[in-house]
């Protein structure tokens, strides 16, 4: 059975959107792709994906004024998930080749992998399977245990984040956050479309939330 639900999917030519989509049509989500920042308020939920470079990613938001749509779609209480780079432009900033300033819609920043940190040699970037540690119970991750493994992509990471606002934790060479929840406000730095059953749950439990 179909959810009564539209999802949106910002398409600003950063990411595989294709397996997004496909991972969301599996779960029964009436999927659309948005490509008009006018067009957020006509969604439920939305998710903000992304692979490649902070600043070329958010060059391409504030030109099209999708960065103030979504700004104003949070403010008006929509739904909104970030996935791997689009968990890490909700922040206000990140040092990812020069300064480049985030959607600002959670308290933090975003910096490499840090390896003189690392309790031993690791390669950067992080890519493989992982475990997150869920911090609490929340309906994003409604049926998973603690430490569910997810597929993970990334060179940077989020810092000074709000005790409040982080769900998850990974460790590689060190602590880091890995997924965050504030308000309305979803973000998981590993893929839930590439993350077989565990992510595909995920997905699913984000788009069954109830307003």
């Amino acid at each position: 059975m179909k959810l009564n639900m539209k999802i949106g999917i910002i398409d600003y030519g950063a990411g595989n959107l294709a397996s997004l989509y496909n991972a969301l049509v599996y779960v029964k989500a009436e999927a659309q792709f948005i490509r008009q920042p006018q067009d957020l308020m006509q969604y439920n939920k939305v998710i903000l994906p992304g692979v490649g470079a902070f600043g070329t990613a958010m060059q391409t938001l504030c030109r099209s004024g999708m960065h103030e749509a979504l700004k104003a779609y949070v403010d008006n209480g929509g739904w909104l998930l970030g996935v791997c780079l689009g968990m890490q432009l909700l922040f206000e900033k990140s040092y990812e080749f020069g300064e480049h300033n985030g959607l600002g819609l959670v308290q933090g920043q975003i910096v490499p992998f840090d390896k003189s940190m690392f309790k031993e040699p690791l390669k950067v970037p992080h890519t493989g399977w992982n475990q997150i540690h869920f911090c609490y119970e929340d309906s994003i991750v409604k049926g998973l245990k603690n430490k569910e493994f997810l597929y993970f992509v990334h060179s940077f990471h989020a810092i000074n984040v709000d005790s409040y606002s982080v769900l998850g934790c990974t460790d590689y060479g060190y602590n880091f956050v890995s997924a965050l929840k504030q308000q309305r406000i979803y973000g998981f730095q590993p893929h839930p479309e590439k993350s077989h059953k565990v992510g595909l749950c995920i997905l699913k439990n984000f788009c069954e939330i109830k307003e």
